[in-house]
C-alpha cells in the first residue's frame, strides 16, 4: 500500500521512546480549550524590558545578526556574559574562549551531555527534575540516577547521604540545578561545599543549570558552584536570558566553562543549531548590562506576586511550599482530599477554570511526586488574582 512501510520496527528510536509529547504541551492545549487561566507553563505574559525589545529592533535594522553570527556568539555577548560573572560572582571568564551561546539553556543542556557522556555513563540528577534532563541524558546514551528531594519542614531538601550513595565507579557527571525548578529550592552553602566536595573526591564533572539566578527570595542567595573549591576548571555553568528578561521566546542561553569543556560543548552544538538568535543576541548583551535597579524591581515583582499566589492556594486548603527562588510554587493537594496529581490537573480545567503541572512527570519514583502540583506565578497581577478566585470553588 502506498506509503505505508514494511519495517515493524517503532519510528521513534528506542532512548525517545518513554518520551511523548510534553506534559507542557498537553495542558496547555487543554487551557485553550477550555478557555483557562494556564498557570502551567513557565512563560510570562508580559514582554520584558522596552529598551531591550528596542535594542533587538535596532540590531535587526541595522542588519546586525541578520546573516550567521560566529559559531561561539557574537563577540558583544560573549563579553557581557564575562562581565556579569565577573561583577556578579567574582568569576573570571575568557570570551574568546570560554563563553559560548547557545539556543536558550535546553540546547546548553543537550550540548553539554551529548559532549560529554560516553553512552553507559551514569548521571545523577535531583528529582524531580526539568523534562529535558532526562531526555537530554537519553540522547546522549547516558543512564540517568536520580537523588530525590524530600519535603522537609516547609521546603524540599537534599539528603546528602543519599547523594553520596548514589555515585558510582560509572558515574560521569552531576546535573545540578539551582535556583531549582519545579520545586523552588535554592541550595544552601553548606549544601553546595557538600557537592563540591564530593565531585573533587570522585573527579566528577559537574553541569549546573542556573537559569533562575536573578530570582531568588527572601534570605535565599545563588551561589554558583563553580566559585567553590576545585569546581572552576570542572563545572560546566548555564545561563538564560528569557527567565530574567522576560523574553523567552528569543532562546538565547550560555555556557561559562574553562576552554576545553567549552570547546568541546561548541563540538556537540554546532551540529544542533549551529547558531540562532542572531539580533536577539545584540539585545541581551545589552540586558545583561543594566542598571542593579532593574533586577531588584525585577525580583521584588516576582516576590509579591509569589506572596499573592500562595496566600491564594493556601486559603483554598493546598499545602503550600513558598519557593526561594524561580517562578513556580510546588503544592501537596492531600489537604483538599486528593492524591493522584495527573488526575487533579486533568480535572481542574473544567473544576476551576486553572491549569498546573502534576509534579510527578518531573520524577522516575512517579509515587514520590504524585500528590504535588506546580503552579507558575510569572503572569500579571490581575491574572493571579483571577486564578486564586477561581480556585475558590475547590473548597465549597
Amino acid at each position: 500500500m502506498a506509503g505505508m512501510t514494511s519495517s515493524t520496527r517503532p519510528f521513534l528510536n528506542r532512548r525517545l521512546a518513554e518520551f511523548g509529547t510534553t506534559i507542557f504541551a498537553e495542558m496547555s492545549a487543554l487551557a485553550l480549550q477550555t478557555g483557562s487561566i494556564n498557570l502551567g507553563q513557565g512563560f510570562p505574559d508580559t514582554d520584558g524590558p522596552e529598551e531591550v525589545r528596542e535594542a533587538a529592533v535596532r540590531a535587526l535594522r541595522d542588519g546586525r545578526g541578520n546573516q550567521y553570527p560566529p559559531g561561539p556568539g557574537v563577540p558583544e555577548l560573549r563579553t557581557a556574559i564575562a562581565a556579569h560573572q565577573e561583577r556578579r560572582y567574582g568569576l573570571s571568564y575568557d570570551p574568546d574562549t570560554e563563553v559560548l551561546v547557545t539556543a536558550g539553556a535546553t540546547e546548553a543542556i543537550a550540548a553539554s551531555l551529548l559532549a560529554l557522556l560516553e553512552p553507559g555513563d551514569e548521571v545523577i540528577a535531583f528529582e524531580p527534575y526539568y523534562d529535558s534532563y532526562a531526555a537530554c541524558i537519553a540522547m546522549a546514551g547516558g543512564k540517568r540516577v536520580p537523588v530525590t528531594l524530600r519535603p522537609h519542614e516547609g521546603s524540599f531538601r537534599l539528603d546528602l547521604d543519599e547523594l553520596r550513595a548514589a555515585v558510582t565507579d560509572r558515574t560521569r557527571l552531576l546535573l545540578i540545578n539551582t535556583p531549582h525548578n519545579p520545586t523552588g529550592t535554592v541550595l544552601t552553602r553548606e549544601e553546595l561545599t557538600a557537592i563540591a566536595e564530593l565531585a573533587v573526591e570522585r573527579d566528577l564533572l559537574v553541569v549546573t543549570d542556573e537559569v533562575y539566578e536573578h530570582l531568588v527570595f527572601d534570605d535565599a542567595e545563588h551561589l554558583p558552584l563553580a566559585t567553590f573549591p576545585g569546581m572552576r576548571e570542572r563545572t560546566v555553568t548555564i545561563g538564560s536570558a528569557g527567565k530574567t528578561f522576560s523574553f523567552t521566546g528569543w532562546k538565547v542561553g550560555w555556557v561559562t566553562a574553562t576552554p576545553a569543556l567549552t570547546a568541546a560543548v561548541r563540538s556537540a552544538k554546532q551540529f544542533l543549531t549551529y547558531v540562532a538568535s542572531g539580533p536577539f543576541q545584540y539585545a541581551v548583551a545589552e540586558a545583561l548590562a543594566l542598571p542593579e535597579s532593574y533586577f531588584a524591581a525585577f525580583r521584588a515583582d516576582m516576590l509579591a506576586k509569589r506572596d499573592l499566589l500562595a496566600a491564594g492556594l493556601t486559603e483554598v486548603g493546598f499545602e503550600v511550599f513558598k519557593p526561594a527562588g524561580t517562578y513556580f510554587i510546588t503544592t501537596d493537594i492531600r489537604p483538599l482530599g486528593e492524591t493522584d496529581g495527573f488526575a487533579f490537573c486533568r480535572a481542574l480545567p473544567e473544576r476551576a477554570g486553572v491549569v498546573a503541572i502534576p509534579n510527578a512527570v518531573f520524577y522516575d519514583h512517579r509515587e514520590a511526586g504524585a500528590p504535588f502540583v506546580r503552579f507558575a506565578f510569572c503572569k500579571q497581577t490581575a491574572v493571579l488574582e483571577e486564578a486564586a478566585s477561581r480556585l475558590k470553588s475547590l473548597a465549597t
